[in-house]
């Protein structure tokens, strides 16, 4: 996500640290190239307009130029417009005030909504809700079956009445089930179409009065661009949108879509998908989006990643290990395994302050599978060498390449990295004073205080 863009302003920001001194000249040749970025992104060119506006408005000022740090205080003007862009939502849903709190999502037919139902049905179950999911799209049964194979699948609750007719029957029908049974919120699957008509914004009207739904999300395929933006608008318009979710970021290098919504909708961004697992769905905060987007990573998403699969057991027994040198081949697979939990490699390093460019830095053949190899060269040791790694001689190399489909070099390798690792860990760790090891504890509790080789 933002991969292109992110280099191009990478690229402006670093002409503009080159300058001795800024004057309004080389403002104006760095906000021509930041337009020419955002527009080949994909961001609305009436957006592009105005944020370039209000940039130049600020950016020229005696103050700025005349000031001992002007190139910072130019690309501070630049993430805080950006950020103006993205509308001041605060991401997720708000609880709401009835129970249960009724959800409608909406939009067109092949956007994600029913994968964004259950997404959001399994981030509410992580929130401490309890969500009940119904799908009211009665001229697609397989959008019903495949709604309840979803949602049966990660855990969760689906009505399925009788009726595979009557659309407002079978919400409210969910709704007066969810009031007997303690259900706090009902997510509504509504049917969708290939293009808006009359006929379906008459039956989520009806939804919308007849459920006294209070929340309204509208989906859009981030891959759309502005047919997502103009869609939103127009459901808007009709129905009084109160979030959106943009689906499939992760395949939108641009993200003119995300840049581009809020300000011409006028509706704040409520979730982004990025992947295809349940977990694959997070609120949005547009703080730490223009963080990534301008390479500064996104450290509180890393460690809420990183909260989710690792126990503060666990996060404590490594820590003491790396504090006592005692990190060991099967610590190493354990964070690993780690790893292999929080998502797809490349979604990780834009996380991470300074690395947003290894993600793009990676090469397209890249296997994702080194690292189930690594795991398969650790697994074929006994408990033995994976504790004290200096009983690998040659000939138990030779064994575990065999046990694990590799080669000996593969297994020379993994262990060069090794020894490295617990070098590095070493002397950070004898470098460190007492106010470093208590600033370093919060990252070791994630498992991610290690290099990944």
């Amino acid at each position: 996500m933002f991969g292109s863009l992110t280099e191009r302003l990478k690229s402006v920001f670093d002409s503009v640290r080159r300058e001795t001194r800024l004057t309004p000249e080389s403002v104006e040749l760095a906000l021509r190239e930041i337009r020419m970025a955002l527009l080949e992104a994909d961001v609305n060119f009436k957006v592009v307009r105005a944020f370039i506006d209000r940039v130049r408005d600020r950016a020229v000022e005696k103050a700025v130029l005349e000031s001992l740090t002007p190139t910072q205080q130019v690309i501070a003007i630049v993430r805080d417009e950006l950020r103006g862009l993205l509308g001041e939502g605060t991401g997720g849903l708000p609880v709401g005030s009835d129970r249960p709190q009724v959800v409608l999502l909406l939009g067109l037919q092949g956007a994600g909504k029913t994968t964004t139902t259950v997404k959001l049905a399994r981030w509410l179950q992580g929130q401490g809700r309890h969500p009940l999911v119904v799908s009211t799209d009665v001229r697609r049964p397989a959008a019903i079956e495949q709604l309840s194979v979803l949602a049966g699948d990660v855990g969760v609750r689906v009505h399925d009445p009788d009726t595979r007719s009557d659309v407002v029957g079978r919400a409210e029908s969910a709704v007066t089930l969810a009031r007997s049974t303690g259900f706090d919120v009902v997510l509504v699957d509504t049917a969708g179409r290939l293009h808006i008509d009359e006929g379906l914004m008459d039956e989520l009207e009806r939804l919308k009065e007849s459920l006294f739904a209070s929340d309204l999300l509208y989906v859009a395929d981030a891959m759309t661009g502005q047919d997502a933006i103009r869609s939103a608008g127009e459901f808007n318009r009709r129905l009084g949108v109160t979030g959106i979710v943009l689906t499939k970021m992760d395949g939108d290098a641009r993200g003119g879509a995300a840049l581009s919504v809020a300000s011409v909708v006028g509706v704040p961004i409520a979730f982004v998908g990025e992947g295809e697992r349940a977990e694959d769905l997070q609120p949005f905060y547009p703080d730490r989006l223009v963080s990534r987007m301008l390479g500064m990573g996104d450290v509180l998403s890393l460690v809420e990643k990183a909260e989710q699969v690792v126990s503060r057991d666990e996060a404590s027994r490594l820590e003491r290990k790396l504090r006592g040198n005692d990190f060991t081949l099967q610590d190493m697979r354990d964070q690993l395994m780690t790893v292999k939990r929080l998502g797809p490699l490349d979604r990780l390093v834009d996380l991470i302050p300074g690395m947003g460019q290894m993600a793009s830095g990676l090469p397209d053949n890249f296997d994702p599978r080194a690292v189930i190899q690594t795991l398969a060269i650790i697994d074929s040791m006994t408990k033995g060498e994976r504790l004290q790694y200096k009983l690998i001689n040659g000939s138990r190399r030779r064994r575990i390449a065999l046990g694990s489909g590799t080669t000996v070099q593969d297994v020379n390798r993994l262990l060069k990295q090794f020894v490295e690792m617990r070098r590095l860990l070493r002397s950070v760790g004898a470098a460190s004073g007492q106010k470093k090891k208590r600033r370093a504890r919060g990252h070791m509790r994630h498992g991610l205080g290690f290099p990944m080789g």
